[in-house]
């Protein structure tokens, strides 16, 4: 089993920045994350399934597949 990362760690690992993974939690749309007590972890094969859910051939195909950023504000 891989290591789990702490937030700033899978900022990193995502090419995000913590505030934004701090975000995408709160509002949706993140990759999966696991809380213990106060803290938050994530599996490194989550984060890697995530940034592959987000892959795109073209910039026309951008928007058709992958899960958004953020959830909208319907």
């Amino acid at each position: 089993m891989e290591r789990m990362l702490r937030v700033p760690e899978a900022a990193r690992f995502v090419g995000l920045s913590k505030s934004s993974l701090d975000k995408l939690r709160v509002y949706g749309g993140g990759p999966l994350y696991i809380k213990l007590g106060k803290r938050v972890v994530y599996d490194p094969g989550d984060l890697a399934a995530w940034l592959a859910a987000r892959k795109v051939a073209n910039t026309s195909a951008a928007n058709d597949n992958r899960p958004p950023l953020r959830a909208s504000a319907a």
